[in-house]
């Protein structure tokens, strides 16, 4: 390796990491004073740069919210397509997909918090949120068609709109854990937690057991079964 391209890798990574460490003070203004209430001198500050360094890598507070919430988005959406597309039933995808939910927040609840308060349902305009949450849509929706296909669902079900739900209970899931709602510091309450929403998106919330037989299933036998000819006329 020459001399010249050593310097050039060495500047190159000395990029990537002060970028790194700007986006990471980025979540944490973001998460603790609000889009509304951060300005870029509060990024600098907690960055430990100067002020103009931000401008040379963000142009605007704009862009820094849209790159934060890209790289933790598209990190978290990596994980449900593995999820998605690796083996398992039904069941053992949907409680994967909050595992990882949960173990995002597990990882980085600042960088979550941003995600839900200050993007997901925060005003929208300066992210494209629907173009992003269509991926987690269309995921879901791959996912439920293979289900189909396998016989683990009904082939009657809208898997449009049952994707929908299930992102849904995701996202709700999200806000429950920035909200307070499961206290993160007890393991417990928190792997209660993740199974009472995934058992939630797979059963409803109705007193079944999960493990009984599903309603439609019995519904499907039924009609199949031919009726005795009535002894009366």
């Amino acid at each position: 390796m020459s001399q010249q391209t050593h310097k050039a890798e060495e500047a190159g990574t000395r990029e990537g990491e002060r970028r790194r460490t700007i986006l990471r003070a980025a979540i944490n203004v973001f998460a603790s004073k609000g889009y509304h209430g951060c300005r870029i001198a509060d990024v600098a500050k907690e960055a430990g740069v100067a002020y103009g360094l931000v401008y040379h890598y963000f142009k605007n507070k704009d862009e820094l919210l849209e790159t934060v919430f890209e790289t933790g988005w598209n990190g978290f959406i990596t994980r449900v397509r593995a999820v998605v597309e690796g083996e398992g039933t039904l069941e053992e995808k949907v409680h994967r997909i909050v595992d990882v939910a949960f173990e995002a927040y597990r990882v980085d609840p600042r960088g979550v918090k941003v995600l839900i308060v200050e993007i997901a349902r925060g005003p929208g305009g300066r992210v494209n949120q629907q173009a992003t949450f269509t991926e987690a849509i269309r995921l879901c929706m791959q996912m439920l068609t293979q289900a189909q296909a396998a016989g683990e669902l009904r082939s009657d079900l809208d898997v449009q709109l049952a994707a929908a739900l299930i992102f849904g209970n995701v996202e709700m899931a999200f806000t429950a854990l920035v909200m307070g709602m499961v206290d993160s510091r007890e393991p417990e309450k928190m792997e209660r937690a993740q199974r009472q929403i995934a058992e939630s998106v797979l059963h409803g919330v109705h007193g079944r057991d999960a493990a009984a037989e599903e309603p439609w299933k019995k519904e499907q036998e039924k009609s199949a079964t031919p009726s005795k000819p009535s002894k009366h006329l």
